[in-house]
């Protein structure tokens, strides 16, 4: 594939974008704390995956099919946002896999898996690539330009929601000695989940 150069404009505004917390991020900490930064990199990769797949789904025009059809739209909005309740509540009882309690790590594939699920059930992601990237493609570019700048926001999101994990990698041992702080921290990351859900069902196409 050929090379194009990426502006500079561009990778500021996509890490400003990465950098903002949001589903993502949230599970990314809240597994980090419950099995630690092994847990938390997987976890990112999840997340990360599924940008790829809004990607390939944007690249595809099916972001148009999501913005044209308010009955398509509707179904996925609201299994993601049943998904998040139902995150947001495991959380707040503290329950195995989504303990944010010192716990032996979730497999691999559980943790992965969570991470997919969370972000492909947001349409509004494949939405953001149709409507971000194109304006810092040139008229008359190629379709390998718009395919670079996507692969490079996905490469920037792992890299962001890995330097999140190892933020919280650091000063886990310090939480978890704090009952006090694990509480508080529960009902934080419970909120943030619901708060998340609430905010996708109250979008609009």
């Amino acid at each position: 594939m050929e090379l194009f150069p990426v502006s500079l404009e561009y990778l500021l505004t996509a890490f400003i974008i990465c950098l903002s917390p949001g589903i993502g991020v949230i599970y990314t900490l809240s597994s980090t704390l419950g099995g630690g930064m092994r847990a938390g990199i997987w976890a990112a990769t999840g997340c990360t995956i599924a940008t790829v797949l809004h990607l390939i789904v944007a690249m595809a025009g099916l972001a148009a099919v999501l913005h044209t059809s308010a009955l398509l739209f509707q179904a996925i909005k609201f299994a993601g946002v049943a998904y998040l309740l139902w995150m947001a509540w495991g959380i707040l009882k503290d329950r195995g896999g989504l303990s944010v309690q010192a716990t032996e790590a979730a497999p691999v594939g559980k943790l992965v898996w969570r991470g997919i699920l969370l972000n492909i059930l947001n349409p509004k992601i494949p939405l953001f690539f149709v409507a971000f990237i194109p304006q810092f493609v040139p008229a008359g570019s190629s379709v390998g330009l718009l395919a670079e700048l996507g692969l490079g926001f996905t490469a920037m999101t792992f890299v962001v929601f890995v330097g999140y994990a190892a933020v919280a990698a650091t000063g886990r041992d310090r939480l978890l000695q704090s009952e006090r702080a694990m509480t508080w921290l529960r009902r934080v990351f419970a909120g943030s989940f619901a708060a998340l859900g609430l905010k996708l069902a109250t979008e609009k196409v």
